[in-house]
């Protein structure tokens, strides 16, 4: 498997490793920083016994990857399908003439949490809980000292940065910050000698129309399958 087939192990086993809880072929955030787990790419039934043994009976995971089959005993909770895309080394990404932002892009860190979570829980782009900042750079733009958009980077399988929560607030769409902020991301990875990718949901139209705009090419389809174990 590529490692962007099953995003979420290969940066719990790699870049994320510090942030994750182990039980051999399985692994996942600790719940504070995000809520996805992850198996081994063979999805082995010993992988399974390892998920099931890591959030116990009864519990719960959230499983983002390729071509996955859910064992008997495990419980679907629901599937999400995804795109995946991806941005092509040959893209640029320089900003265009017509930047409209009411303040500086800044870099978000622990302070800036409440109104992280704010924003987020105004605009719904997907999971972030009060650690999710540890992930990677986030990078805001305020106007008036209020957080009005955002955008940062998830997981970090090798050689790949996930893009994720990008948002904004409803005031102050239409003005191209979600894409000002996603350019800004980019570059970031870029100077790490990383690929960008990020996920959206197939009914998603509006997203990925804008990513499309950017230069990003769909790269496969995945899905966000929550599950809950035996017993």
């Amino acid at each position: 498997m590529h490692v962007l087939d099953n995003p979420v192990w290969h940066a719990l086993t790699g870049t994320h490793a510090t942030l994750a809880e182990h039980s051999g072929p399985a692994a996942r955030y600790d719940p504070e920083v995000a809520v996805f787990s992850a198996i081994a790419d063979d999805a082995s039934p010993a992988a399974w016994s390892a998920l099931a043994e890591l959030v116990g009976p009864g519990g719960t995971a959230n499983l983002a990857r390729r071509e996955l089959a859910i064992p008997d005993a495990w419980s679907v909770l629901f599937k999400a399908p995804c795109r995946q895309m991806w941005l092509p080394d040959a893209v640029t990404v320089d900003d265009p003439d017509d930047h409209r932002a009411p303040g500086p892009i800044a870099e978000l860190g622990a302070a800036d949490v409440p109104d992280m979570l704010a924003l987020v829980e105004r605009t719904r782009p997907g999971p972030f809980v009060g650690r999710t900042v540890e992930l990677g750079t986030y990078l805001g733009i305020r106007d008036r000292g209020e957080l009005i958009a955002m955008t940062g980077e998830r997981l970090h399988p090798a050689g790949f940065t996930e893009i994720s929560a990008v948002c904004t607030d409803a005031g102050y769409r239409g003005r191209g910050l979600a894409s000002t902020l996603v350019r800004a991301v980019v570059r970031g990875i870029r100077a790490r000698g990383e690929t960008p990718f990020l996920h959206l949901t197939m009914e998603n139209d509006a997203a990925h129309r804008v990513y499309k705009s950017l230069g990003f090419e769909t790269r496969a389809e995945l899905a966000v399958t929550g599950v809950r174990a035996p017993g």
